[in-house]
């Protein structure tokens, strides 16, 4: 049988698994399949080259190697993760840069009104910094992609400088996602056989000293109840962490990290996987496979950067394909939310919603240009009537 057969009849054993605290108490009875969009179709292109449904509408926020608009602060090359903070009676946009040896991660302070009201450096010096994710605390945990890799805690309103956190392990890091319940924080490895860690820290809120644990579960499941086991050395050399615990599942290319309600969220590029971390009863299940939907629909490949929102959408942007950013409803319909135009060589990066959720942001990492560089990276805002 080939991969799509397998797996069909893989998560039809394990497809009662969603209910109860998954979705936010919405029962979903297989993993999600296209269908008609919340918003309705995507019309022609704006002047921004973005299509959008009716009702929503784009604009640029920074593009890199340019000033911010209003500010002296020029923007980075590559940018990638990001989260939206409150500030005030306004809100900040951070962004990471995925580049080498400089990295870092800036941000864009907004006015109550949306305008633009400065943008700076929060973090500078590092390398590669890819996702990362924010704590209910109110700062960005900014990771570093490259093997050994750190994770840094940024504060984005600058007020403090940023601050290496080693002890959430040194590996090839990609995003993270806080789950105040259990007072963990997930993270993902960005391997062709990476694993999905949690760090315990010992003290919540405070992420100086904790234990990095690895999710275990058989090779090839894709449905049914996980463990978690220490990581001997978290320094993961000369034995990297994801080789230091047998029984540790390996996952093709982990991205994406979103916690909501019991539920962690994170995607596996290489095989354009959603899964689905029920960390109230301890199981892994599929959310979304685009082996598992009739060939040639799948709306959504190249699963990259996710976030969420507070009525349980989840939006996923794309790593190449078509440039999408794909809205998967707590129904289990998945369909485009927006498309890009004339940027295939790039891709989306850094999805995140405003406090009030009325404003999604997010980046193209190369831009028209497709340099490898990210010399070409634009960082977009589309407003409009978003399910709350």
């Amino acid at each position: 049988m080939d991969r799509r057969t397998v797996l069909r009849a893989t998560v039809a054993g394990g497809a009662a698994a969603f209910s109860g605290s998954l979705w936010a108490g919405a029962a979903l009875a297989a993993p999600a399949q296209p269908g008609p969009g919340p918003y309705g179709g995507l019309l022609a292109a704006d002047a921004n080259g973005i299509h959008l449904p009716a009702g929503f509408s784009s604009r640029v926020i920074a593009r890199s190697g340019q000033r911010v608009a209003g500010t002296s602060y020029v923007w980075h090359w590559a940018p990638d993760g990001g989260a939206c903070f409150p500030a005030g009676d306004g809100w900040i946009y951070v962004s990471n840069s995925e580049v080498p040896l400089i990295g870092g991660a800036s941000a864009v302070r907004f006015r109550a009104d949306g305008s633009i009201a400065t943008a700076y450096r929060i973090l500078g010096g590092t390398n590669v910094n890819c996702a990362g994710g924010a704590t209910p605390w109110g700062t960005w945990l900014s990771c570093e992609e490259v093997p050994l890799g750190r994770v840094f805690e940024t504060w984005p309103d600058g007020s403090r400088g940023a601050e290496e956190r080693t002890r959430m392990g040194r590996f090839t890091h990609e995003a993270a996602a806080c789950d105040p319940d259990r007072r963990v924080i997930y993270l993902t490895e960005d391997e062709s056989d990476g694993c999905f860690y949690r760090f315990v820290p010992d003290t919540w809120g405070d992420l100086r000293t904790g234990q990095v644990q690895v999710l275990c579960a058989p090779a090839n499941a894709t449905s049914g109840p996980v463990t978690w086991q220490n990581i001997p050395d978290r320094d993961g050399f000369p034995i990297p962490t994801r080789f230091q615990v047998g029984a540790a599942k390996h996952f093709d290319g982990g991205e994406g990290c979103w916690y909501d309600r019991g539920t962690c969220w994170f995607t596996t590029k290489g095989d354009n996987r959603v899964w689905a971390y029920d960390a109230v009863n301890q199981r892994i299940d599929l959310a979304y496979d685009d082996s598992l939907v009739p060939a040639g629909t799948a709306p959504l490949t190249g699963v990259d950067n996710i976030t969420g929102t507070a009525g349980g959408d989840l939006y996923v942007a794309e790593d190449g394909g078509n440039m999408e950013v794909c809205v998967i409803t707590p129904a289990g319909v998945v369909a485009p939310f927006l498309r890009i135009d004339g940027q295939s060589s790039s891709e989306i990066t850094g999805p995140a919603f405003s406090p009030d959720g009325s404003r999604l942001y997010f980046s193209s990492q190369r831009g028209t240009s497709g340099n490898s560089t990210g010399s070409g990276g634009i960082t977009y805002e589309v407003t409009g009537p978003f399910r709350r």
